[in-house]
């Protein structure tokens, strides 16, 4: 199974979101083709109400400790409540461009 798909059946499974985007940006940095080490989430959850940033990212981590310790080099994340989402307009920012690494 490839990491990005164990990153959705996870978040799925424990965070029953109303929106998860995985989105592999690998192809974004210095590794190989095919590779699977950066990713980017989106995910709109009610496990998030009340909660701040930090917490929400806290619990993201729990979840994919596995992957994060054997897998994923970075893990972009952006989290909001069904509210925050609305308000947001599903507009989700733009990763920064690699500067590492020796990527053209």
């Amino acid at each position: 199974m490839s990491t990005q798909t164990e990153i959705e059946n996870k978040l799925s499974a424990k965070m029953e979101p109303t929106h998860l985007e995985v989105m592999n940006e690998s192809s974004n940095h210095n590794v190989p083709p095919g590779s699977e080490s950066h990713f980017k989430l989106v995910v709109v959850s009610e496990a998030f109400d009340g909660k701040n940033l930090l917490a929400r990212h806290r619990l993201i981590n729990e979840i994919l400790a596995d992957e994060l310790a054997n897998k994923i080099h970075a893990l972009t994340m952006h989290t909001y409540t069904l509210a925050e989402w609305q308000e947001s307009q599903s507009a989700v920012p733009d990763s920064p461009p690699c500067h590492g690494g020796g990527k053209s």
